[in-house]
């Protein structure tokens, strides 16, 4: 297949990329890594009259470790962020979660707010983003502004974004001296989709959990976080009974529905599964965690 017919920029600045969206407005589409992008338009799912690559845009090209956290720019890669050693120190989960990002061409690629704004819910990194509330950085004619990642994604494929806005960058908040973290997920084949994963964090005080966040992708038109079951292994022991429950707790709280991947119960299964496993890694020992913010 080809795509259809368009016009191609190439701006070497954020003003240009910005007055090339305040020009075409949703006619045009914004191209990074082009994993997601290109396949569309070669099915002709997407037909943008404009297509507006910020490959050139080298203020765009940076991950940063601050006080707070990482902070991913528009032009950073996959493979990047995954390898960069503040990023691992700062943000492991996120750095974890980017080695199941398909294969290592993909991640070469492939950008984090490119996935981000793409919102398919079978990827992985709208879940941590849910997991850790990101920040998106937002650009556009009003303006930078932030949006939260519970806000962010709105569906299937969908995000928040105006038709003349961009995301700019995202802030994944720094993890917490003492805090564990875990990704898992579980597909049909290496490399393919997943049919759900979770992304968790996970703070152990005396033996019983003081601060948790769990996040379920796979099944729902976005990634889901778990605020019910979340509140129920507060201040409980981290156990072998407590995790099978927390498990239980999961399989209930989530909504799968079904494809011809899987069906919806057997998802719903495989959440409470991936719940209760990815709980006890991260209980499992004392992981390397990053100084304190």
């Amino acid at each position: 297949m080809k795509p259809a017919a368009f016009e191609f920029r190439s701006p070497r600045a954020l003003d240009e990329v910005l007055l090339e969206l305040r020009e075409h407005g949703e006619d045009a589409r914004i191209l990074a890594g082009g994993q997601s992008l290109v396949p569309l338009m070669n099915f002709r799912m997407l037909q943008p009259a404009v297509l507006v690559s910020i490959n050139d845009c080298a203020e765009l090209s940076y991950i940063r470790e601050e006080e707070d956290g990482v902070l991913c720019g528009a032009l950073a890669r996959q493979w990047d962020v995954e390898n960069h050693p503040g990023a691992r120190r700062s943000c492991p989960l996120l750095a974890e979660a980017l080695r199941h990002v398909g294969g290592r061409s993909n991640r070469n690629r492939g950008t984090v707010c490119g996935s981000l704004t793409h919102a398919d819910p079978l990827a992985e990194l709208p879940a941590v983003a849910l997991a850790l509330d990101a920040v998106m950085l937002v650009n556009g004619p009003s303006g930078r502004r932030e949006i939260a990642a519970a806000d962010f994604f709105v569906g299937a494929l969908e995000n928040c974004l105006q038709p003349q806005e961009m995301l700019e960058a995202t802030r994944f908040p720094r993890q917490p001296r003492g805090v564990r973290s875990a990704f898992l997920e579980m597909g049909n084949r290496k490399h393919g989709f997943a049919l759900a994963g979770v992304a968790l964090e996970l703070g152990i005080e005396d033996g019983k959990c003081s601060s948790v966040r769990i996040a379920v992708m796979g099944g729902e038109s976005t990634a889901r976080r778990l605020h019910r079951t979340e509140r129920q292994l507060l201040g409980s022991p981290v156990d072998a009974a407590t995790r099978r429950e927390m498990g239980r707790l999961a399989t209930q709280e989530v909504e799968m529905a079904g494809d011809f991947h899987a069906d919806g119960a057997y998802r719903k299964q495989l959440a409470g599964v991936l719940v209760e496993r990815a709980l006890a890694e991260a209980a499992a020992e004392p992981q390397p965690t990053p100084r304190s913010a």
